[in-house]
C-alpha cells in the first residue's frame, strides 16, 4: 500500500500563520470582500500565482460555481485559451477527491498520457508549473476546494500548509453558507412583508424595543411624531395600550406562550398589532406584526387585469371598490356615469364568479394584484 504523503498527516499552524491567515479567514465570512484578504495573504505566503476557494452547488454543466481568488484570474485565462474545454471541475473530477487530502496535478493526469500532455501544455501557456488542490470537508451540501497554482514546482511545505488550513477553511465556509442562506431568507422575507404592507417590532420581556422594521419606524415618526429607539418602551400610545403591551411581553416570552392575539396600539392614526412569540432569536422575545397603509398603484390595476383577463377599466373599478369607495364614488373618480359603473360591476361579478360587491372586495383583497 502506498505510504501517505506527509501533507495527508497535516501540520500545526504557527502563531504567525494564525495571525496572518486565520484571522483574515474568519473576518472573510461576513466581510464584503469575501475572503480576499485571506487568499491574498496565502498567495504571498506560498509565492503562488493563483490561490482560490472554488464552491460548486449542483452537478453537471448547470452547476453554480462561485470562485473567490487572489492573484491572476486563471479560470478566465484558461477559458480564453480554450473556450470549448469542459469545465475544469468536471474535467479533473475534483468532486471525487477525498476531503482533507492534498492532491498534486500529476495525480490527475498520470493515468492518461494524452490528457497529461494537453494539461501540461495548457499550464505552460498559462505560465503555471504546478498545482495543489484540497477538497474542503462538510460545507453543508456544497462542494468546495482550496486550490493553489505556482509558476515553479510546489514544495512539501505548500501541501502541508493547505492540509493544515483545510479544516479551518471548511469551517469558515460552513459559516459563510449559513450566513448567505440567512441573508437570502431575510431579504425575501423583508420584500414579502413590504409587498403585503406588513411591518414588525420585537420586544424583550420588559416590553423594551429589541428591533424595529425601518418602514414602521418611518411611519411612527411621520404619524406619531417620534421614532422609537431600541432599548426603550413605546410611548404616547396611551396607558391602556402600554399596560397591555407590558403584560403581553411577559406572557409571550414565557416557557408556555399563549396563542397570537391582536391589540390596538394607537387609535388615531390607527395602529394595530398581532402579538406572538418569536423563534430562532438569541433570547425569548415578543413579535408585533403591524399592517401599514398599502397605497394602490397603477400596477395593481394592470396585475388584476392580467390575473382575471379583465379590460383595464373594469379592473380599475374593482380596485376602487376594494379601496372602500362606493360605486357612485368610483364612477365619479373614474369619470364614468353611474349607469356605466353599475354595468361594469355586473360584468365583474359574472366574470369573477362573485355574488356582489362584498365578495368582489374579498377576492381582490386576497389577490397578489394589490401587493405593493
Amino acid at each position: 500500500m502506498r505510504e501517505p504523503p506527509i501533507w495527508e498527516e497535516g501540520m500545526a499552524l504557527t502563531s504567525t500563520d494564525e495571525t496572518d491567515l486565520l484571522l483574515p479567514l474568519i473576518a472573510g465570512v461576513g466581510d464584503a470582500a469575501q475572503f480576499r484578504e485571506f487568499l491574498e495573504r496565502l498567495r504571498r505566503r506560498s509565492d503562488a500565482e493563483y490561490v482560490s476557494i472554488v464552491m460548486k452547488l449542483g452537478d453537471g454543466v448547470h452547476a453554480q460555481i462561485t470562485d473567490f481568488h487572489a492573484g491572476r484570474d486563471l479560470r478566465s485565462e484558461a477559458r480564453e485559451l480554450d473556450p470549448f474545454e469542459m469545465h475544469a471541475l468536471e474535467r479533473l473530477h475534483y468532486d471525487q477527491l477525498r476531503p482533507g487530502r492534498v492532491y498534486s496535478v500529476g495525480e490527475f493526469v498520470d493515468h492518461d498520457p494524452v490528457f497529461r500532455a494537453e494539461r501540461m501544455a495548457k499550464m505552460s501557456r498559462l505560465g503555471i508549473a504546478d498545482e495543489r488542490v484540497v477538497r474542503l470537508p462538510g460545507v453543508l451540501g456544497t462542494d468546495a476546494w482550496l486550490i493553489l497554482a505556482r509558476a515553479k514546482p510546489c514544495e512539501a511545505a505548500d501541501s502541508a500548509l493547505l492540509s493544515a488550513l483545510a479544516p479551518y477553511v471548511g469551517a469558515a465556509l460552513r459559516s459563510y453558507v449559513t450566513l448567505e442562506d440567512h441573508r437570502i431568507r431575510a431579504s425575501v422575507s423583508t420584500q414579502g412583508m413590504a409587498r403585503s404592507a406588513t411591518a414588525w417590532m420585537v420586544f424583550d420581556r420588559d416590553a423594551r424595543l429589541y428591533g424595529i422594521d425601518l418602514r414602521l419606524e418611518a411611519w411612527m415618526r411621520a404619524n406619531l411624531g417620534y421614532a422609537p429607539r431600541v432599548g426603550d418602551r413605546l410611548r404616547d400610545i396611551g396607558v391602556h395600550a402600554e399596560r397591555e403591551l407590558a403584560a403581553a411581553a411577559v406572557e409571550f416570552t414565557s416557557d408556555a406562550p399563549p396563542p397570537p392575539r391582536a391589540v390596538m396600539l394607537h387609535e388615531a392614526p390607527r395602529l394595530e398589532a398581532l402579538l406572538t412569540t418569536t423563534s430562532d432569536m438569541p433570547r425569548p422575545s415578543m413579535l408585533a406584526l403591524c399592517r401599514l397603509p398599502n397605497a394602490r398603484t397603477p400596477e395593481s390595476v394592470e396585475r388584476l387585469a392580467q390575473l382575471f383577463d379583465l379590460p383595464p377599466r373594469e379592473a380599475e373599478l374593482a380596485i376602487a371598490l376594494n379601496e372602500g369607495h362606493s360605486i357612485a364614488e368610483a364612477a365619479d373618480r373614474m369619470g364614468l356615469t353611474l349607469e356605466t359603473a353599475r354595468n361594469y360591476s355586473k360584468r365583474l361579478y359574472a366574470k369573477l364568479g362573485v355574488r356582489g360587491q362584498a365578495e368582489l372586495v374579498r377576492l381582490v383583497s386576497d389577490s397578489v394584484a394589490v401587493m405593493g
